[in-house]
Formats: C-alpha cells, sequence, structure tokens
C-alpha cells in the first residue's frame, strides 16, 4: 500500500482563523459562571445534606485542576486551600463508605469556597486553549496515577 498525505482538512463551516482567535482568548465569563454556578451548587447540595457521589466529584475535579496550575505556577497561594479541602474530601469519603451520606466539616466547606474562588480567578488569568490544556493534563495525572495523586479506595 501507497504511503497517504493525512493533512488537515478544515470543513467549510469552520474558519480557522476565528478558531485560532478564540483559542487564544480569555474564557468568557458566561462559561465561567455557568463553571462556577456547577460547582457551588455542588458545595450547596453536600452541605444540605443532599449530596451524591457526583456532587463529591465536582469539587474532586475542581481540586485537581486549580492545584495542577497552581504547581505550574499559576496561582500558587491556592495550595493551602488544595490541601485543607483535600483532607476534608478524604474524610468526607471515608465516612460515605460507612454512612452512605457525604458531610463535610466546617473547615472543610470554608477551604473548598477558598478553593473555588481563587480556581475561578486561576480560569480568568489564562486563555481558553491554556486552560483545556490543564485539564487534559490533569485528567492524565489522574489515569496515570502519578505519585502526587492521592487515590481512594
Amino acid at each position: 500500500m501507497r504511503k497517504q498525505c493525512r493533512r488537515k482538512i478544515w470543513s467549510t463551516d469552520i474558519n480557522p482563523v476565528a478558531h485560532a482567535i478564540a483559542g487564544a482568548a480569555i474564557t468568557t465569563d458566561d462559561v465561567l459562571s455557568k463553571l462556577r454556578m456547577n460547582e457551588y451548587s455542588a458545595l450547596d447540595s453536600i452541605i444540605k445534606g443532599e449530596g451524591t457521589v457526583l456532587h463529591w466529584q465536582v469539587i474532586v475535579d475542581t481540586l485537581n485542576v486549580a492545584e495542577c496550575m497552581a504547581l505550574d505556577g499559576i496561582g500558587p497561594e491556592v495550595l493551602p486551600y488544595c490541601k485543607q479541602a483535600e483532607e476534608s474530601l478524604v474524610k468526607a469519603a471515608r465516612y460515605y463508605e460507612k454512612t452512605k451520606k457525604i458531610i463535610l466539616d466546617a473547615q472543610g466547606i470554608k477551604a473548598i469556597r477558598e478553593l473555588i474562588e481563587y480556581a475561578d480567578l486561576q480560569q480568568k488569568s489564562i486563555s481558553r486553549a491554556k486552560f483545556e490544556t490543564y485539564i487534559e493534563k490533569t485528567r492524565n495525572k489522574v489515569r496515570s496515577k502519578a505519585k502526587e495523586v492521592y487515590e481512594i479506595s
């Protein structure tokens, strides 16, 4: 079989210049506000005692991405809150294994609120493409079970 060229062919409905500009731009406020609303509603559900594993996972995902960005130098002041939130989320997971209810302590709730605020500032300070790169980097770290990944079994 002969070698074939595998060029990237843009469909006619996508303008590559506009696509590049959108990737280089800061993420829009409406997208970030939807993300924030999702995170705060997950935290609110857990505080009310109606939290599920999916709500817990939303907060864990926020924690992981914020910590990954902070370790790369984008908003490193969030790291103490990441540590506190991680400890609280681990405690909540252990409690869930026993009682099937997700409960956070007051210090954990405060740390998670601060974490969400710092994560918002981190995401507002970088381009959309870079933010998506950090999401992918975090996903790859979790998949590969890197040494800094804490796994709850």
